[in-house]
């Protein structure tokens, strides 16, 4: 199978979004392995860190529709879905589409919706479409929903469910620029925003394409035991009181093929999994007790799992 036109699609895309932001590609990488898993993202970290103008940047790149949702208390369902209203011209009701009926969408400040709002979002990530007045719509595909909250400023804020979190694929943090990186940013802010400089690189017709190959990837049943044994570790231990669950395997299993693709590569490796595990897994842990107070607490749990079930050896995978 020639996974090259997946490999050189990234290629494009990390080149073009690196035009705007400046030292992210595995932050880039995890995005790509969310558009083609047909996953999500939530974006956790203060503000300033760059989580809306990367999103921006990715949907100009994908050549996508694009649409930004500030997120307040006062939002409701059909602000996010759409409405029926009387044209009067015409004498009917008439569906009026909301930002969600687009390609990429940012929800920006999630936590800050009541959980009525943020409810209004399972469907549509889930199934891809929306049941409005007892009409379904489905949405375009691809459909990527990248949300964002502040960790920091919890005053006014619904924190999300446990449920609406397992339907994220990752849950990633933008992280501060180092020195050089910083200055890097300056200096390509100084004159203008070089996000009104790039333009699409991708059709989306080859993000479909690439949703319809990467399920393709091998993946060795050795493997597949893998991802099951670090699950179930999750479910034992000590500071865990919910672990993953088989939505968070079969997760794990599509983020390695869509990673392994992005590479050009045809089969899945232990260190695709490794990789992604933290990513894909930590926020879908429930803690117990006084570890869940502590930063970073399941990213540890994860960590201590990954060193705790042997890794298959490379001989045990036979050819590929």
């Amino acid at each position: 199978m020639d996974l090259t036109p997946i490999r050189d699609m990234a290629d494009a895309i990390r080149a073009n979004v690196g035009r705007v932001i400046v030292g992210k590609e595995t932050l880039i990488d995890r995005l790509l392995i969310a558009i083609i898993t047909s996953g999500h993202v939530l974006l956790e970290d203060v503000p300033g860190t760059g989580k809306t103008l990367t999103a921006k940047a990715l949907a100009v790149s994908l050549d996508c529709t694009f649409k930004r949702i500030q997120f307040t208390p006062d939002l409701l369902p059909s602000d996010l879905t759409g409405i029926h209203y009387f044209n009067q011209k015409v004498g009917e009701f008439e569906f009026r589409p909301g930002p969600l009926f687009a390609n990429i969408v940012l929800a920006d400040e999630i936590n800050r919706a009541t959980p009525r709002t943020q409810s209004s979002l399972l469907e549509c990530m889930e199934e891809r479409q929306l049941s409005i007045d007892g009409r379904t719509f489905a949405l375009e595909r691809p459909f990527l929903v990248i949300a964002t909250q502040n960790p920091v400023e919890n005053q006014g804020t619904f924190p999300l469910p446990e449920a609406q979190l397992d339907r994220f694929l990752f849950k990633l943090r933008m992280g501060y620029p180092d020195s050089a990186e910083a200055v890097q940013i300056l200096k390509r802010f100084m004159d203008a925003s070089p996000l009104e400089e790039i333009g699409p690189v991708v059709k989306r017709e080859a993000i479909l394409e690439a949703q319809r190959l990467y399920s393709k990837v091998a993946v060795h049943d050795d493997l597949l035991r893998y991802i099951v044994a670090v699950v179930e570790r999750t479910r034992t231990h000590p500071d865990v009181h919910v672990g993953i669950s088989p939505r968070g395997s079969q997760a794990l299993l599509r983020a390695a093929q869509a990673f392994a693709a992005l590479q050009g590569r045809a089969y899945v490796v232990p260190d695709d999994i490794k990789a992604l595990a933290a990513d894909v897994l930590a926020h879908r842990i429930v803690l117990r007790g006084a570890a869940r107070t502590k930063p970073e607490a399941t990213e540890d749990v994860v960590r201590q799992v990954l060193e705790a079930v042997p890794v298959p050896a490379e001989e045990s995978l036979g050819a590929r």
